[in-house]
């Protein structure tokens, strides 16, 4: 596991997001302009896309696939039902229902950064994967937003949700429709479409994802200033304490998803993305659909422990951690 740990922290796209955390540390003026930061997300999105999809048309859709992506699915629903009634302890109907939402859906950052960690260790993985994570997005929004119509205080009963466009926004926000989309058209074109765009998607890639590590090093040190400077009050929790739930949900989300992989054979490489999905939090998807259907909800809460505390801690300890752990079991 040193190795590979050694492995990870040498890598250039870690050390950008450590360099955007030291920018916010001593004060820099360095920024990365938003047009820009989403452009190289839709950049990323799109590769990571394509790239599996044009795996896929490779490999057989066999019965172990879809016993895989109902797991993932799974995963996703149930991650929130326990979280929830872990955190209503201490947390608010709003803000539990948000943070178990957000620890149930996925970072897709984390898992291309996991994807990237893989192909430099030379440790093989399966196309359908990318279908795993745009699935698990939207699972663990419905839940989080069921569990806080079923729990909300009798004030709020007046209070109509919107399903509908609570549905939309979760099902087909840009980046699960856009990852689904670049996947079906390389799974459509194969080896050959793949080769017409293989000087896009294959040699910029790690350069690409070292600037946009860069700008979330820079806004997860912003978030993290945010979640310092939270009085506790505001979230019912002391900030220790929000650190320990922001480092051990990952940790046993990502234990049952290890346990579930391992139990249904998969591969080392496979096992260990499933497990990352598990582990990431979502601080996309969830918090634009949280803002939109549950604005009760405190975003400098759920965003900030996603962001500045769990994100940091896969992409340094995490995926390494995951990694060796799916090479012994598999």
């Amino acid at each position: 596991m040193t190795g590979a740990f050694l492995s990870n922290l040498s890598s250039p796209p870690l050390l950008f997001f450590f360099l955007g955390l030291l920018a916010v540390l001593v004060r820099s003026d360095l920024d990365i302009p938003g047009q820009i930061a989403r452009f190289l997300s839709l950049y990323l999105l799109f590769a990571i896309g394509f790239k599996g999809g044009a795996a896929l048309a490779e490999s057989s859709l066999d019965g172990a696939v879809w016993l895989s992506l109902g797991l993932a699915m799974l995963l996703s629903a149930l991650v929130p039902l326990y979280s929830y009634f872990v955190l209503r302890r201490r947390f608010a109907v709003a803000d539990a229902a948000a943070i178990a939402a957000t620890y149930g859906s996925v970072s897709a950052v984390t898992f291309i950064t996991a994807t990237s960690f893989l192909d430099a260790q030379g440790v093989a993985w399966s196309g359908y994967l990318v279908a795993a994570m745009a699935l698990m997005e939207s699972p663990a929004i419905i839940v989080g937003m069921l569990l806080y119509s079923r729990f909300r205080a009798t004030g709020d009963a007046n209070r109509r949700m919107r399903w509908g466009t609570l549905l939309h926004e979760a099902c087909f926000n840009g980046s699960v429709f856009l990852i689904l989309g670049s996947m079906a058209i390389g799974w459509i074109t194969g080896p050959a479409g793949k080769a017409q765009v293989t000087a896009v998607i294959e040699a910029p890639f790690i350069g690409i994802l070292c600037l946009f590590l860069l700008d979330m090093g820079i806004v997860a040190g912003r978030r993290l200033r945010d979640l310092k400077a939270q009085r506790p009050s505001a979230a019912r929790l002391p900030l220790p304490a929000m650190i320990v739930v922001a480092l051990v949900l990952p940790l046993v989300n990502g234990g049952l998803a290890l346990a579930a992989g391992a139990g249904l054979g998969l591969p080392a490489g496979d096992l260990m993305l499933l497990t990352v999905l598990a582990a990431s939090a979502s601080y996309i998807a969830v918090p634009a659909a949280m803002r939109l259907a549950l604005p009760e909800a405190n975003p400098s809460t759920y965003l900030a422990m996603s962001l500045a505390i769990t994100f940091p801690f896969n992409i340094l300890f995490g995926i390494p951690l995951y990694h060796q752990l799916a090479s012994w079991l598999s």
